[in-house]
């Protein structure tokens, strides 16, 4: 297994560097020495040298950033680094490694986004002069990246300030791997992922998202035989940051999706790419066939919005099997005649799309596999003509197959072939232990640690739990709710994040106090999420009004978010087809799903939204729990011992009186 070569200088101790008086103690930082930083410093390192896995809940503000990237540079070995969310690679590889790089002198750090991100300049060159484009805003939109990729060194979309993130034309320039020649491609030398794979290979830390780290996985286990498949390099120590994440994205990497949008790249692409080339006149008629009945075949899904079961494929495929088996066909015969161009390099690679799209789809109607949960989404609003005729297919429709239980894969592709993985988050343990996450995992041997938050939140929060509300399924709640926001909401003046469980119970509650609050209100959806931020940070007493993206990966220090209110216990929702397939199997087994999994899973996601709160040793504000459950239920105690020492009061006042005390 090839790793990066040992750093030619010598790195300083974790002592020299974080004990009173050392390295950090001298850097421009505020400096406050953390005996717990430096404690999971040392299991980390410990966890490398013995060949360990190793699990760190480390409290908001512990440093753990740092706790584990020294110990992972003096192993002067290659050392993957992945992160739950862009937010916190971002931080890691634009201000952490530069900040340590201050200290320690030039690191060897590569920084790595899944192939989606990349411009594949092939594309770019086949595109030119294609009358694909559609309207000036392409044509427009092309002239600009054509112009960026003379001089971008990363081929970063991130780089285009300008370019929309909805940007239709950059899903036909990128880098995404079933589009991709390999190193039959002529621009290969020049590939912006060839030259990202090269940083990889010489660099000691590869910074990588939870995302790309599971979906290069999959791609190596698709195609096992080929050297090429995946962009990341062998590693034999990873870090998880954000560890509470895990589940969630393997659960879709380790599974299958196939989205109606899927069958339309294949076809645009297929006329793209084989244009002119000699003997492609019978794939170019196909293409319009496989559009035409694969709109078809999911026109006659099943009809719902959202996320729904998708169990009766056994009868679907009774009442609507000749649709499935046309799409079929036309998909073998575009492999076929694939197969005869063997003078257009574009040809194998269609091929090969066109074998994992025909896979794929027999894997979603016909298979059985008893690990599976099979189910429908649909995104976007539906045209008007569909909603006359009750279809949704004009929009963006997936059908999925997610695993019910991830504990064996991960143990077996992760757990068993890396010999040490570091799992770490401010939010791992439930009432102070790590078993719900162990078992969810599929983690039985591992060291572990928690270290406390060097916060003090006894002094700077305030749990309030109003002491009259309604359960929050009885009707009058949200009249209820909106009462007690507005109130809390003019003794802190606004500056809060009011979060909720469901878009619909946001936005509810936004048009209730729309009309009353005297402070500007921001909404989750009406722009993009980091501008949301931005304009939050600049605006004096907002609010901001956000769903799930919002509970975690935020950080807003000072004054500007002084409160925090969550509507009700973040319980999944039980009709969600994953939740459900999982309390199903959980109860099959002896357990007890509710307390099993919900109560566990709910109690790990009220830790992170109340963890918007306090983000630094001078930030200080309330928080409010709108569910009167938490004190009725005998569950509600998982959740108060699960929760850091806050001060919790019933009572208005004490809530008036700590934002008027000093600050201590």
């Amino acid at each position: 297994m090839p790793f990066a070569e040992a750093p030619s200088r010598a790195l300083p101790t974790l002592h020299e560097f974080f004990a009173p008086g050392g390295i950090l103690a001298r850097s421009p930082l505020p400096y406050e020495y953390r005996p717990g930083q430096l404690e999971m410093a040392k299991a980390v390192e410990r966890a490398f040298s013995e060949r360990r896995h190793l699990i760190v809940e480390a409290g908001t503000g512990t440093g753990k950033t740092l706790a584990y990237l020294l110990p992972a540079l003096r192993t002067g070995q290659r050392v993957i680094v992945s992160t739950g969310t862009k937010a916190l690679q971002d931080q890691l590889f634009f201000r952490d490694i530069p900040f340590l790089e201050t200290l320690l002198g030039d690191l060897r750090v590569c920084y790595m986004k899944g192939r989606a991100n990349y411009l594949c300049r092939h594309k770019l060159v086949t595109l030119q002069n294609q009358p694909i484009l559609s309207g000036l805003e392409e044509i427009n939109e092309y002239r600009e990246i054509a112009e960026w990729e003379k001089q971008t060194e990363t081929g970063d979309r991130a780089e285009l300030a300008t370019l929309p993130e909805s940007s239709a034309l950059w899903q036909k320039l990128d880098a995404r791997s079933e589009a991709c020649l390999g190193t039959t491609c002529p621009d290969y030398r020049r590939c912006f992922i060839t030259e990202m794979r090269r940083r990889a290979l010489e660099s000691d830390i590869i910074i990588v998202n939870h995302h790309l780290f599971f979906a290069d996985a999959a791609v190596r286990q698709m195609a096992a035989a080929a050297p090429d498949a995946g962009i990341l390099p062998e590693a034999g120590l990873v870090i998880f940051d954000e560890a509470h994440e895990l589940e969630g994205v393997a659960s879709n990497y380790f599974g299958l999706s196939l989205s109606n949008l899927r069958f339309e790249e294949l076809a645009r692409d297929t006329e793209t790419l084989l244009r002119g080339k000699s003997g492609s006149m019978n794939v170019a008629a196909l293409t319009q066939q496989l559009r035409d009945r694969a709109r078809m075949l999911f026109a006659a899904l099943p009809a719902g919005d959202g996320r729904q079961p998708f169990n009766d494929r056994e009868g679907f495929l009774e009442t609507s099997g000749d649709l499935y088996l046309g799409v079929r066909a036309t998909l073998r015969q575009m492999e076929a005649d694939l197969d005869s161009l063997t003078e257009a390099e574009e040809a194998f690679a269609l091929k090969g799309r066109t074998m994992r799209l025909r896979s794929d789809l027999e894997f979603l109607l016909e298979s059985n596999a008893s690990n599976m949960v099979y189910w429908l989404e649909r995104r976007g609003a539906p045209a008007a003509s569909d909603r006359r005729q009750g279809r949704g297919a004009s929009r963006t429709t997936f059908i999925q197959a997610t695993p019910i239980d991830v504990s064996e894969l991960l143990r077996e592709r992760v757990f068993e072939q890396i010999p040490t993985v570091v799992l770490t988050s401010a939010t791992l343990t439930v009432q102070g232990g790590f078993e719900h996450l162990r078992r969810r995992l599929g983690l039985s041997e591992a060291r572990e640690l928690v270290v406390p938050s060097h916060y003090r939140y006894g002094q700077q929060a305030l749990l309030y739990l109003p002491p009259e509300m309604p359960d929050p399924r009885d009707g009058d709640f949200p009249e209820a709710a909106a009462r007690c926001i507005r109130r809390v909401l003019e003794i802190t003046q606004g500056r809060a994040f009011c979060l909720f469980t469901s878009y619909a119970q946001m936005r509810d509650l936004y048009e209730r106090l729309l009309p009353v609050l005297d402070y500007p209100i921001l909404l989750h959806g009406t722009a993009p999420r980091k501008a949301l931020l931005e304009e939050f940070r600049n605006t004096p007493n907002a609010v901001l009004f956000g769903t799930s993206s919002f509970w975690q990966g935020v950080d807003v220090q000072g004054e500007a978010l002084s409160c925090v209110i969550i509507d009700r216990l973040p319980f999944a929702v039980p009709s969600d087809p994953v939740v459900q397939a999982r309390m199903k199997a959980i109860e099959e087994n002896g357990g007890k799903p509710f307390f099993d999994y919900q109560v566990p899973e709910a109690v790990l996601t009220l830790k992170q939204g109340f963890g918007r709160l306090i983000r630094s040793l001078e930030d200080r504000g309330v928080l409010v729990l709108l569910d009167r459950r938490i004190r009725t239920q005998r569950y509600g105690q998982t959740f108060l011992q699960s929760l850091p020492p806050y001060r919790t009061t019933n009572t208005i006042t004490d809530v008036e009186e700590f934002f008027n005390s000093p600050k201590p």
